[in-house]
């Protein structure tokens, strides 16, 4: 991971983590995966943080896992599931007790869409585009949002995100609860950055207390994840899966129908 890929920075009791990446549309890497889930682990055990913000840059959040690095990293790992880095920041999400909020500048896919299902603020521009193309390349969905896109959102719409791959803009995003305001982009982070400070200065034991039963027990996302990770790891040898990785690669429509009958001989 290159220095200029992700910045984290503590004022005034509040952890931002800031995508900085935009020429690659701040895709994650492993080692972005790592500074966000040691930048997670701080905050727990530092006092003086109270909450955590994710901000992108270059009008971009996230566009999801840098596939050349996630392809390296699983196949590394010789399970060729879901990378080490990638799972342990995953595995954090519901566990954080502290607040988290974003803020949704452009493109968030991916993972850039089911984090935001664990924040508990989410402020969006209005060129917010939310899209979760996971059964697109042969996968399931991770991070939980077989779970929370459903707790939050109800099936229909869970399942036009989640499975149908439709995009969901600024609008739809806040008519499904996923955003909870929309805000010009020149306004965006200090929005984020003013509700943060707002939650900064709350009675401490009383707001995390309220969002700890808000929020419930943590064991039921976390069975999920294991869930949807195991199902991903069968996913990712499948010949669909296959296919949709090498037709990424070659700039070409996936044929699915194809790579079925070609593994049925």
């Amino acid at each position: 991971m290159s220095e200029r890929d992700i910045d984290i920075s503590v004022a005034d009791e509040i952890q931002v983590i800031r995508f900085t990446r935009p020429d690659k549309k701040n895709a994650f890497t492993g080692g972005m995966y790592d500074a966000m889930s040691e930048a997670l682990d701080r905050a727990e055990k530092d006092d003086g943080i109270i909450a955590n913000v994710f901000i992108g840059s270059g009008g971009i959040f996230n566009a999801g896992n840098d596939i050349n690095d996630f392809i390296r990293r699983s196949k590394a790992g010789g399970g060729e599931g879901i990378p080490t880095p990638s799972l342990s920041f995953i595995r954090r999400l519901p566990k954080v007790t502290k607040p988290m909020i974003a803020a949704v500048d452009g493109l968030a896919i991916g993972i850039g869409t089911t984090m935001l299902f664990h924040c508990d603020l989410v402020y969006a521009s209005p060129t917010a585009s939310l899209r979760t193309p996971f059964l697109d390349l042969g996968l399931v969905p991770e991070a939980a949002s077989s779970l929370t896109a459903v707790m939050r959102m109800g099936n229909a719409r869970a399942f036009e995100l989640l499975c149908l791959g439709e995009p969901f803009n600024a609008e739809r995003g806040k008519e499904a609860g996923i955003i909870n305001a929309i805000v010009p982009a020149a306004e965006l982070e200090a929005t984020a950055m003013k509700a943060a400070r707002r939650l900064a200065s709350k009675p401490r034991a009383a707001l995390l207390a309220a969002r700890r039963l808000m929020r419930g027990d943590p064991a039921a996302l976390s069975a999920q994840i294991e869930a949807e990770s195991e199902v991903f790891k069968q996913c990712m040898s499948s010949p669909e899966a296959q296919e949709a990785f090498a037709a990424f690669f070659e700039r070409r429509p996936p044929d699915f129908a194809k790579a079925r009958a070609k593994a049925k001989g």
